[in-house]
């Protein structure tokens, strides 16, 4: 075998300018292959980025009714639908794929609910356990977090996001002053910000609020607070860290498996709770774009197989010129195995030599693409590993047909041949 290949290389180096024609078709084949799918994979990330977020994976499971968000009417739980004890939640953030998860409950739009001097904020209001911060990439750059005590303790303490802490204090330090939340008073011990710094590419209005929500802010207090402004034990949301983006849809199912096998509702009620599958959307994006790209494969392999046909041109035009060569091969006891072996090897390296070139040119090729475009590529072991491996195959398939050529020659007729 390893004769055969040194064989090859020295064959191909007897006839640079021969054998790199006969590599071009593969070449080119090649290369625009792993350019294409360089550039479909790194589509792939950024419909995921756009539609996700490059930060901390976080999927969102919330109770609905017919399919759409629970409408809260200031009362207590509906009937079958318990709290969610901190158990469950160790164990929602114990599920295969997850990293943590938080438990919150939480009003929108309470204008009216929260005041500082008679000033009133329109924004979210969250009660939120120890948990919710580090799942949902959110650290403190002003004050303190909250503490195991403030919740022991029913602390009536208060931490702002930087748009509530500029909406109720402009140009002023929070840090110490009170608000009011349903005529209770809340100290300020604390400002966060969000540690990601990925901005969506965000081109339509719900895209807005899906990403950037209400504009005023939120204002969270410990969980345990929560019944001293609102009274009522809430439908609670869970948000769960995931591993990783691919984890995202199967840890959301998992969870609302577990929450909904709580549930002791009726069948009418249509309650359950479900994960906002955003995954799903980026994966039906996904497809749609690969749908168009893989019929830019398909033609790229075109390429491939004129670059087949030409291996086999040259291959028989080899076989011809070498006629003697096999006749006195096969004169001195040369078997038919191992002249059909080293045609076929000579053909193998041929086009393997040629797909690894092509690999190298495909990869230029996509950072010339994004760069010119401003696409991003991503590059795919697999098909680089793939594309060689089946170049290799289309020279031992065309080359086929020579070295069979070549095994059956009679002896005494090659060595006769001018």
């Amino acid at each position: 075998m390893f004769e055969n290949i040194g064989l090859s290389f020295q064959g191909i180096w007897n006839h640079k300018l021969r054998s790199l024609l006969t590599m071009l078709g593969i070449i080119i084949g090649i290369a625009s292959i792993i350019a294409i799918v360089s550039t479909i994979k790194g589509t792939n990330e950024q419909i995921k980025e756009q539609l996700i977020g490059a930060g901390n994976n976080v999927v969102t499971v919330q109770l609905n009714q017919n399919g759409y968000g629970y409408e809260f009417q200031y009362s207590d739980l509906p009937d079958g639908v318990p709290v969610i004890s901190e158990q469950t939640r160790a164990r929602l953030a114990n599920l295969e794929g997850a990293e943590d998860a938080t438990l919150y409950t939480e009003r929108t739009y309470v204008d009216g609910l929260i005041y500082y001097q008679n000033t009133g904020f329109s924004g979210t209001l969250r009660g939120v356990d120890t948990h919710y911060f580090g799942v949902n990439g959110y650290q403190v750059y002003l004050g303190r977090n909250f503490a195991q005590s403030d919740y022991d303790d029913y602390k009536k303490v208060a931490i702002l996001d930087q748009s509530a802490a500029e909406s109720l204090f402009p140009g002023e330090n929070p840090l110490g002053k009170t608000i009011e939340i349903r005529s209770e008073p809340f100290t300020v011990v604390g400002v966060v910000s969000l540690t990601s710094t990925y901005e969506p590419n965000i081109s339509t209005y719900t895209e807005y609020y899906t990403y950037v929500g209400d504009d005023s802010g939120a204002v969270y207090i410990p969980s345990t607070c929560w019944q001293l402004v609102c009274q009522y034990d809430e439908p609670q949301t869970v948000d769960i860290q995931a591993a990783t983006t691919d984890d995202m849809t199967s840890v959301g199912q998992a969870a609302a498996e577990v929450l909904n096998a709580r549930l002791t509702v009726s069948q009418d009620s249509d309650l359950a709770y479900s994960s906002n599958d955003v995954l799903e959307q980026a994966e039906q994006l996904q497809q749609l774009a690969n749908s168009t790209n893989q019929q830019l494969v398909w033609i790229a392999s075109i390429s491939l197989l004129v670059g087949g046909i030409g291996v086999m041109n040259i291959m028989l035009v080899t076989v011809t010129e070498r006629t003697r060569e096999i006749g006195l091969k096969k004169a001195v006891g040369a078997r038919k195995s191992r002249i059909l072996w080293q045609f076929l090897t000579e053909a193998a390296v041929l086009t393997s030599l040629g797909g690894v070139i092509g690999v190298l040119v495909g990869i230029g090729m996509a950072q010339v693409v994004s760069q010119l475009s401003g696409s991003p590529t991503a590059v795919s072991v697999p098909s680089i590993i793939l594309a060689v491996v089946f170049s290799m195959f289309i020279g031992i398939l065309f080359g086929l047909m020579p070295a069979v050529k070549a095994a059956n020659l009679n002896p005494i007729d090659a060595l006769r041949r001018e």
